[in-house]
């Protein structure tokens, strides 16, 4: 075997042809999956896509890197149970684009973290972590209270409609509005939010400032929401006798 190895490396064409013959198995075995995915994962029926403003609060969670520290996926393992609560489903992340499942974790998993903490605790959190988690190595985010551009919240949703998350027209054109709407639950577009959107979205004003629409409203009420767009991975556990 290592004479045909040594042989092959003085053929500079052969070396080549084993090198893609190699990676293409690993990518058929990695795509083939694939194209049996709608067969293989079927959504819950309780499935909701993000609202804007928990979308808008994700692709901040994206830009500001939060994703390279923290996973959003419990493994099916005893002392992730115990400390994270169901194990993640793949049906859990069908709307996501990216999904943001991760591999590190230098800080805890986030996959079922909606409501487990208070808006100010979140908030106190991301302006200086310490003040919360004396021990926390987490950088500091103050320049979150700046006022969130809404703009390309219908272009957003307009594209994940193509990839097949269910925004409607009146979703896709009332995004700006509807993002606002949900940080002021008493203003007369909610009533509108709630129509599209239903009652199970949280409905507040997120970072303590309602005279404005903020970056940091968006982190916040996308953060409340991981875990709580569907109750399948609870419903599972459940049936499940643990």
């Amino acid at each position: 075997m290592l004479k045909l190895h040594y042989n092959l490396e003085k053929i500079s064409m052969g070396l080549v042809a084993a090198i893609i013959l190699a990676a293409s198995v690993g990518g058929i075995v990695e795509i083939a999956p694939l194209f049996t995915i709608d067969e293989t994962v079927e959504l819950p029926d309780d499935l909701r896509p993000h609202t804007p403003l928990e979308l808008a609060g994700r692709e901040i969670y994206i830009r500001e890197g939060c994703y390279a520290c923290h996973s959003q996926m419990v493994r099916s393992l005893a002392d992730e149970l115990d400390r994270y609560g169901p194990y993640s489903l793949a049906s859990e992340s069908a709307y996501d684009h990216p999904m943001l499942w991760g591999s590190k974790r230098t800080g805890p998993d986030l996959a079922r973290l909606g409501e487990k903490y208070s808006d100010a605790w979140h908030v106190a959190h991301l302006i200086n972590p310490r003040d919360v988690v004396p021990a926390s190595i987490m950088p500091s985010y103050p320049w979150l209270t700046r006022s969130l551009d809404t703009e390309l919240l219908s272009p957003s949703l307009a594209t994940l409609a193509k990839l097949g998350v269910p925004y409607d027209e009146a979703m896709i054109a009332a995004a700006a509005a509807d993002a606002a709407a949900q940080s002021r639950p008493d203003s007369d577009a909610m009533d509108g939010f709630v129509e599209r959107y239903g009652e199970r979205p949280a409905a507040r004003d997120f970072d303590g400032d309602p005279s404005r629409l903020t970056e940091m409203d968006a982190v916040v009420a996308y953060l409340q929401s991981l875990g709580t767009l569907t109750d399948a991975p609870y419903q599972i556990l459940t049936e499940g006798g643990q």
